[in-house]
């Protein structure tokens, strides 16, 4: 009995977004950039507060008859204040700016994949950004690697990233290889993946996600009609033709001077 053969199958919006239509993350995306401005203060003020409680017990340890009450007085009299004004000054030049900041960056993320089908040659397009806009196209024909990515805070939303790496790979603050461009922010990243991957396999080099290397078919990379590429192809060819008859004519040339 054959195998039966497993087809992933690319379900709405993904027909809109083949097409080339611009497409946006999803809500919780927003969500997930306030859950993080939230965080980073938190974190660094369970940092901080430790470092400073340690600190006062050491120094109340030799120095007082009784330590631990010494240091329990201390606390009471000084966790309370300093907390307090912790989360006001974090509040107003942290908390509030981005809650305002952050709805406003959300909306500025659109992206768009388009395909052999479009109008154009087939790119990956992201625009993001509020003051500094940075608008990225991203050919096809040069991506070099694939993959999707979700972390822990994206699983518990339920949304993830699809990370895009080309010949020119960005490098990261660490000093290691980070993708080029991501698609962030995206409930069906997964299909995403797929669907670019399928565009991809078009080409003749194999490309690599994050867990397989897939070979493509052999076929000619997609070009525009009437471009210059096309043009320079088809002279260069003509120049090959032209030459043909002179390289027959100094070939009967040589053997005649052989056999003479």
């Amino acid at each position: 009995m054959p195998k039966e053969v497993i087809e992933t199958v690319i379900k709405p919006p993904m027909e809109d977004i083949a097409s080339g239509k611009i497409f946006r993350p999803d809500v919780r995306f927003k969500y997930k950039m306030w859950l993080n401005m939230v965080m980073g203060p938190l974190a660094l003020y369970v940092f901080a507060i430790a470092g400073w409680l340690g600190t006062a017990f050491l120094a109340i340890f030799f120095e007082s008859a009784d330590p631990l009450a010494g240091f329990v007085q201390y606390a009471a009299d000084w966790l309370w204040p300093v907390t307090f004004w912790w989360w006001v000054i974090f509040l107003i030049i942290w908390i509030i700016p981005g809650a305002i900041l952050v709805p406003i960056y959300f909306r500025s993320f659109s992206y768009s994949v388009l395909s052999k089908k479009g109008d154009a040659m087939p790119e990956i397009f992201t625009r993001k950004g509020i003051i500094d806009v940075t608008e990225r196209h991203v050919p096809f024909r040069t991506i070099t690697n694939i993959s999707s990515r979700a972390g822990i805070l994206d699983r518990l939303l339920g949304i993830g990233s699809v990370e895009i790496e080309t010949a020119g790979t960005s490098v990261r603050g660490t000093g290691q290889p980070g993708p080029e461009e991501k698609i962030e922010g995206i409930v069906f990243y997964e299909e995403l993946r797929d669907y670019i991957l399928q565009e991809l396999r078009k080409f003749r080099v194999p490309y690599v996600t994050g867990t397989e290397v897939v070979h493509r078919e052999e076929s000619p990379i997609p070009s525009l009609e009437g471009s210059l590429d096309d043009e320079i192809l088809l002279t260069l060819r003509q120049i090959r033709d032209n030459m043909a008859p002179l390289h027959e004519i100094l070939r009967l040339l040589k053997e005649k001077e052989e056999e003479e």
